[in-house]
């Protein structure tokens, strides 16, 4: 039986809990130097522009589906596949997928890559500007 000291598993548990915050911040860091500008840093983009991210079904839906729109763009919305690595964009949208309300999973960089790998093209969408 292995003993850990009281200071040993004390910092055990704080990394646990130190890990989904700082992926959290790396998301929040990548969308906001990637997505926001057109988003915005609220989530809530640009009426008849830059659709809202923020309660969006689509955002929160099948990661797959979000993977490949980030990945291909469509409309007016930029391809990220050649400028973004695949921990990078699961980081946006895991990001994307908590924030301002909403309540979907986190992304893994092995599901970007799987549907990079796919050549899955951005699913037909009604959005206001891509």
């Amino acid at each position: 039986m292995i003993r850990i000291s009281t200071l040993a598993a004390a910092a055990l548990a704080a990394a646990a809990l130190a890990a989904p915050a700082r992926a959290q911040d790396a998301g929040q860091a990548q969308f906001l130097s990637t997505c926001a500008a057109c988003h915005q840093a609220t989530g809530l983009g640009i009426k008849g522009a830059f659709p809202a991210l923020a309660g969006d079904r689509f955002v929160q839906g099948d990661p797959a589906a979000v993977a490949a729109l980030v990945l291909n763009g469509r409309g007016g919305m930029p391809r990220f596949k050649a400028d973004l690595e695949d921990a990078q964009i699961a980081a946006a949208l895991s990001y994307i997928r908590s924030a301002w309300g909403n309540a979907a999973g986190p992304v893994s960089a092995a599901q970007v890559a799987a549907v990079r790998a796919s050549g899955a093209p951005a699913p037909a969408r009604d959005l206001q500007a891509h």
